[in-house]
């Protein structure tokens, strides 16, 4: 087998002949381009520059198309979580009664919020054997074992009654119990 490459090719017919002279005209251009370049004193490195640009361009695009489309995941991984949770509040939720006239206070994100409830729900709560599920405008009792479901994935829905242990040696009231439905 004697002859060029591009000869051997047209031989065994993996190339046709359109294809070869189009190959043979563009390295014409290039070695023409090339000594252009060399007459004119121009360097023929800022086209391999400006190939290198443009490649680190890509790259860079690249990078910041992923990092946008990690950014979109985690916000869509974040609103399925959501809704899941929303309805696992709304199948899950302990009825309050319309005539709850106790008003029993919780804080959630340094506000203090209230809902009426019943004196078995209030007990329930004080107990730890209901918690109370914050999504948007609302809010609802949850069973203690659904809430650390919902509490496990997003943690910041539940809110829980807080039991205080720790007190003061010196506590001159310590022997004293707070009552559950104190009114302030």
């Amino acid at each position: 087998m004697a002859g060029s490459l591009q000869d051997q090719l047209l031989n065994i017919g993996v190339v046709d002949k359109k294809k070869a002279k189009k190959s043979q005209h563009q390295k014409r251009k290039d070695n023409n381009k090339i000594r252009q370049a060399k007459k004119s004193g121009q360097a023929i490195e800022s086209q391999q520059s400006s190939k290198l640009q443009l490649e680190q361009a890509q790259r860079d695009k690249q990078q910041r198309d992923l990092a946008l489309n990690k950014q979109r995941d985690e916000v869509r991984a974040k609103k399925a979580l959501l809704a899941e949770v929303g309805q696992i509040v709304q199948q899950h939720t302990v009825a309050i009664p319309e005539n709850a006239d106790i008003a029993y206070n919780f804080t959630q994100d340094k506000k203090v919020k209230k809902i009426y409830v019943s004196s078995e729900q209030q007990r329930q709560l004080t107990l730890g054997q209901l918690a109370i599920a914050v999504l948007g405008d609302v809010t609802a009792l949850l069973p203690d074992k659904i809430a650390e479901r919902i509490e496990a994935r997003v943690p910041e829905v539940i809110v829980r009654a807080s039991v205080e242990a720790t007190s003061e040696e010196n506590d001159p009231y310590a022997d004293y119990q707070i009552p559950d439905d104190l009114m302030w």
